[in-house]
This record gives structure tokens, C-alpha cells and sequence, in this order.
């Protein structure tokens, strides 16, 4: 299986990364295709994800259009047929996306509404989460008295994030800008939540990026509330104190947690049925949250 259609474009390639490629349009707009690599533990692997960028776009461009209401996003309504001859846009339907070209923060919003993750880890060594002290006796997955803003640094290719300090954030971007991205994470954050759970989906917690317009409006862009940026876990199945099963790729990061692996190139090869539940999980999911 292809990580996703192998077309030429007549645009050029600004950057390729984990899971999505851009491409330059003109001065104001560029293109994303989301393709079906896996990524985990920063590593990328050779076997992909079956429909996994088209998932992945639905899922995002469906909250984009539900916070609109709390923040603009990068998304411009052209169409693919606008910028890309017939063929090549009939091959990147549902998976290429035209966009804003924006001056992207150097920082990820993490908002977590549960303690899980690298957040227990941290929770259970020292009772605090990135310099947040938190309530003792704590179980693994409990559900917090009010969600955590905590920020991590976006660090190079190959690299692991680092979670920083929100004093961090206002060194990197300024205070207010600082104050602005930490509220509109934890808007969104608390609007998502409130959706899902209607729908029987916990968000335990997710990441933003944002990035700046022409004029220097803080705007949403990436992604959004998918599960590559978020865990989804099933509200009827729900324990605080036991590990809850995720819409997402945390089936295969189980299975890699098994093997001697070191966690950095080369990518040990998955068995193609781990592959094949963490594909229905992403379809499962989209069900869920999108209809």
C-alpha cells in the first residue's frame, strides 16, 4: 500500500512532514495533502494507514467549521480544481486541503482534561504536570476538576517535544500573545468535549498549533481534534484506574512497547493485523464524531 498517491504536482515543495506534505501556491496560499504515513514515538514507518489522510482531513475540516465560531482557522474555501489540473485533483480528493499561508508559533497548545501519558509519568515522580501542582491520589486516567494548559516546544525532525513552562510561551511569543493561544485552547478544548461527549467520546486531551495572519491574527491551523492530535476514548467503557482503550494509533505504540526497539530509525515492521485494527479505529472514530 502506497502512504499515499504518488503524483507529480506542478507546485513546488515547501516541506514535507510526518504525515503531511505542502506544496506553494502563490504568496498568500500553499497546499496540504495528509498522507497515510505512520508516525510514532517520532519515527516514521514504512507501512501506512489505510485512508488514514483522508480520515484525517475530514475529521480536521469538520472542526474547523464547528470552532469557527471561536477562532479562525487556515482554511481559504478554494477548491482543488482551482489550483491543480483534473487529474491531480480528482487523485488528492478528500486528502488535499488549500490553505493560508501563516507565520506558525514555536509552540504546541496541549490541553489536558485527564491524566494520562507523559503527564502521569511526570504526575506520579513529582505530583504536578509541567510546574502545575495537581490534587494527590490521582488515578491513572481520572478525569481532572478543570483541564491543563500545557505547552510543549515544536523541536526539530526527528526530535522529541519538550514540555515547557507557560513563563516559556511568553518568552517565545510575547505575554499577550501567550494569554491569547492559552484561552482559545482551552475554549476549544471545552467546546470539543462537551460535542463528543453528546456523541459518547471522552476528548482526554489534545494539542493545537496556531500561526499568525497578514495581520497578525492569531489563527488555528495543522490540524485539529484527530486522533494523530488527540486520545478519544469511549465514555461507556470508562474507568479511572485502568488504561482506556483509544480511537487511535495506541494500539501499534502498545505493540512497539513490547519489542526491544530503541524507539529511533529503523522502524521495526508491524504485523498487518495491529495495522488493520488501528485503520478500523481512525474509520470508527470519524463515524462517531462526524455524523
Amino acid at each position: 500500500m502506497p502512504a499515499s498517491p504518488h503524483i507529480e504536482l506542478p507546485l513546488a515543495l515547501i516541506h514535507q512532514g510526518k504525515v503531511r506534505d505542502m506544496y506553494d501556491i502563490d504568496k498568500h496560499n500553499m497546499l496540504i495533502v495528509a498522507s497515510d504515513r505512520l508516525s510514532a514515538f517520532d519515527v516514521i514507518f514504512d507501512q501506512p494507514i489505510l485512508n488514514k489522510g483522508k480520515i484525517l482531513t475530514s475529521i480536521a475540516n469538520y472542526w474547523f467549521d464547528k470552532t469557527g465560531h471561536i477562532i479562525q482557522n487556515h482554511l481559504t474555501g478554494i477548491s482543488l480544481d482551482e489550483v491543480l489540473p483534473a487529474a491531480e485533483s480528482k487523485a488528492l480528493e478528500g486528502r488535499a486541503i488549500v490553505v493560508k499561508k501563516l507565520k506558525p508559533l514555536p509552540i504546541e497548545a496541549v490541553v489536558r482534561g485527564y491524566i494520562i501519558g507523559s503527564s502521569w509519568k511526570e504526575y506520579l515522580s513529582l505530583g504536578s504536570v509541567c510546574g502545575i501542582s495537581l490534587p494527590s491520589r490521582l488515578k491513572l486516567g481520572e478525569k481532572l476538576a478543570n483541564p491543563i494548559y500545557t505547552p510543549s516546544s515544536k523541536a526539530a525532525a526527528g526530535e522529541h517535544d519538550a514540555n515547557i513552562s507557560f513563563a516559556d510561551t511568553e518568552a517565545l511569543v510575547g505575554a499577550d500573545l501567550a494569554q491569547q493561544v492559552r484561552n482559545k485552547s482551552l475554549e476549544i478544548y471545552n467546546y470539543a468535549s462537551k460535542h463528543a461527549s453528546d456523541r459518547g467520546i471522552i476528548i482526554a486531551d489534545t494539542k493545537f498549533e496556531f500561526g499568525l495572519d497578514s495581520n497578525n491574527q492569531l489563527t488555528l491551523m495543522d490540524e485539529a481534534l484527530t486522533p494523530d492530535s488527540s486520545r478519544f476514548w469511549s465514555l461507556s467503557d470508562y474507568l479511572p484506574g485502568e488504561s482506556p482503550k483509544s480511537f487511535d494509533k495506541q494500539i501499534i505504540r502498545d505493540y512497539l512497547e513490547t519489542l526491544e526497539w530503541n524507539k529511533a530509525p529503523p522502524a521495526p515492521i508491524i504485523p498487518n493485523k495491529i495495522m488493520t485494527k488501528a485503520a478500523f479505529k481512525y474509520q470508527e472514530i470519524q463515524t462517531i464524531l462526524c455524523n
